[in-house]
């Protein structure tokens, strides 16, 4: 068998290999390389075929960081990965472009199950676990093919209870997607970042994202308020089978009326219409570690009922051995001091 690795300028083409294979998401959608792309990050987007069947993909940017210029393939490649000489391809082309661009290395945080079967077949061909992270590696996940009533059954019932309530209080939910309606999503993210301590995204940032995803119906801006006062926002991604919670926001006066539930539910009802199956609450942390700050979150996420998904995590392609040490050094480092 021959296989050939080609640059893919088509989205049609591109979004309907990813979308086709249910574990995808966002991460590796043509519109999220675009957002990378209107952060002038020089992007990838390159395919392995056998003769003309397209039977693989990856995505990535390239990182100027200082720590050391790299490649990100988050959520990726999409692959059989029983498939040894596709996965072969698609690696050995991720270390010849990383080369090409003078990179030292390329991290990748597939979109694959972890298991130690998964994190054998990465050391097999070269990759070591990344000292960072690389987006979500464990992931709260709900079937929304069950209606709205088993949904609800599956919820903890303080949950239900701030849902009925919620309901009484005549609590009204928005849909937007209108890019400048994201300033309002930035001021509110500014209050969550300083409540719950985390660094808060650039507004440019969030509307380059935005914008990229809206221009093709794929997101939108979910917002709960009371008497026209902002309780609590949701920005959703809905990409081939997955409907992701990719940020929220909440206000002072969300913590008193809660109007968080009455989101999720309204993004689910929307998703179902869609045809998508899956409802991705992005990131959680373990159960048992209390001590982090995500810790809250996380529980208001679990008490949906999800189940949990734990990616293979963040692996490293080296490519430059002596320049990595920098980026080891640095990264390991940072990752104690922040806690993650």
């Amino acid at each position: 068998m021959s296989l050939t690795m080609r640059d893919i300028t088509d989205m049609a083409i591109w979004n309907n290999f990813v979308t086709a294979h249910p574990e995808a998401n966002f991460l590796q959608s043509w519109q999220w390389g675009e957002f990378q792309a209107s952060r002038n990050r020089e992007i990838l987007r390159r395919g392995v075929y056998d003769k003309d069947e397209l039977i693989g993909i990856y995505t990535g940017h390239v990182e100027p960081a200082r720590r050391g210029k790299h490649i990100e393939i988050a959520g990726g490649p999409i692959v059989d990965w029983s498939h040894d000489e596709a996965v072969k391809t698609l690696f050995d082309d991720m270390r010849a472009k990383a080369k090409e661009m003078h990179c030292v290395f390329v991290r990748v945080r597939p979109q694959r199950e972890d298991s130690a079967e998964a994190r054998a077949d990465l050391q097999k061909i070269g990759l070591k676990p990344a000292p960072m992270y690389l987006s979500v590696e464990l992931a709260g996940i709900l079937d929304i093919t069950k209606s709205q009533d088993e949904i609800m059954a599956d919820m903890s019932q303080s949950l239900r209870r701030k849902i009925r309530k919620a309901e009484k209080e005549n609590i009204v939910v928005e849909v937007s997607q209108k890019v400048d309606d994201i300033d309002e999503f930035y001021r509110i993210q500014l209050e969550t970042a300083k409540r719950h301590d985390f660094f808060a995204f650039g507004k440019t940032f969030l509307e380059k994202q935005f914008e990229a995803f809206t221009k093709t119906n794929n997101a939108a801006l979910y917002t709960a308020r009371l008497n026209g006062e902002v309780l609590a926002q949701n920005f959703m991604i809905f990409y081939g089978n997955e409907a992701s919670y990719h940020y929220g926001v909440s206000t002072a006066l969300g913590t008193k009326h809660s109007g968080a539930p009455l989101l999720h539910l309204k993004a689910m009802q929307d998703a179902r219409e869609r045809g998508i199956k899956r409802y991705n609450f992005w990131g959680i942390v373990d159960e048992n570690d209390t001590e982090h700050r995500f810790y809250g979150v996380s529980l208001f996420k679990r008490s949906f009922g999800v189940s949990e998904l734990r990616y293979l995590p963040a692996h490293d392609l080296v490519v430059n051995k002596i320049a990595y040490l920098k980026t080891l050094v640095i990264e390991t480092a940072r990752r104690r001091h922040r806690h993650v």
